[in-house]
């Protein structure tokens, strides 16, 4: 899952932020930065692309492609740290997704410290990997033996996160995950979200379950549907003067969401008219949990590419 450590490559990253020495996992010594107030690692690669992830819920905020701009929608009302996740980036959901189980909603992991285990750079490519594993706060409210790691890897106009799990522990482990992209719009009544054609969904607006009988997914009010068994993609996200594709490989399930004006405006943390910046187009393992047995790994990656 790590590649062989090389010399940190951390500096200020796209929205700034003065860097400070830090020790990390493993002894890793790496610069590791402040993003609204918070502890963060930005990652430029030699090409010019930029990352920017919290150690907070080991959480990508920031993506801009060599040559581009911000991809990633970020809440100006977001709080940043502390027990409140962040409303935008790519949180990550683990071990359970929305209010599908007794746990808190989207599992915990994104509201938890996360280690800088190597940051690094090989070839065009720049990318760090952080860990996170069970302790005593997380086995009081779930009473397993884990361990996390999330890469995140940027090269020119693309981007790669993977999430990988093993289990631990000496019994099976059993859990959902979803790598929860919220991708920044111009306007999101004139974007289009094409792929997902002849694929059923889970309506989580009405409980119902439909067709995908068109190949145009667009954003009028809330959208907020699960497409079990969904293509690897790629997906294309596509906007006057701008095209990004969308690919998946280890998990299932495709989720698309937008709160809507009505909703939008009850969420304390997103402007009212935040709804119209973002689409959220997740990889997911929802309809069928994952099983691992002591020792076994499992790893899913979400792929996006500007394409214009």
């Amino acid at each position: 899952m790590t590649s062989p450590t090389a010399p940190s490559t951390a500096g200020p990253g796209p929205n700034g932020g003065s860097a400070v020495g830090a020790t990390t996992g493993a002894g890793i010594a790496a610069d590791v930065a402040s993003f609204q107030g918070q502890p963060a690692v930005h990652l430029r690669s030699p090409d010019g692309a930029r990352a920017t992830v919290l150690l907070h819920g080991g959480h990508l905020v920031s993506w801009v492609p060599a040559g581009g701009s911000e991809m990633l929608y970020l809440s100006p009302h977001s709080s940043h740290g502390g027990s409140s996740a962040v409303r935008g980036g790519v949180p990550v959901v683990f071990p359970q997704f929305s209010t599908r189980g007794t746990l808190p909603r989207h599992g915990f992991v994104r509201n938890r410290p996360w280690t800088l285990l190597e940051q690094s750079q090989r070839g065009r490519n720049a990318f760090a990997v952080f860990g996170l594993s069970d302790d005593d706060a997380t086995r009081a409210i779930w009473p397993q033996a884990f361990s996390l790691e999330l890469t995140v890897s940027i090269e020119a106009r693309r981007l790669e996160i993977e999430l990988a799990v093993i289990n631990t522990g000496e019994t099976n482990l059993s859990f959902n995950a979803a790598l929860h992209t919220y991708l920044r719009c111009n306007d999101v009544i004139k974007t289009q979200l094409e792929g997902l054609m002849d694929r059923n969904y889970l309506d989580q607006t009405n409980g119902e379950e439909r067709n995908q009988w068109v190949d145009v997914v667009t954003v009028a009010k809330e959208l907020d549907r699960i497409y079990f068994n969904a293509p690897a993609g790629p997906l294309t996200l596509r906007e006057l003067g701008r095209r990004l594709q969308i690919s998946q490989a280890g998990f299932a399930d495709t989720v698309v969401w937008n709160p809507g004006p009505e909703r939008c405006a009850q969420l304390p943390d997103m402007p009212p008219d935040g709804w119209a910046e973002m689409m959220c187009v997740e990889a997911a393992q929802i309809g069928e949990a994952v099983t691992l047995s002591p020792g076994e790994e499992w790893a899913g990656m979400q792929t996006l590419e500007a394409a214009g």
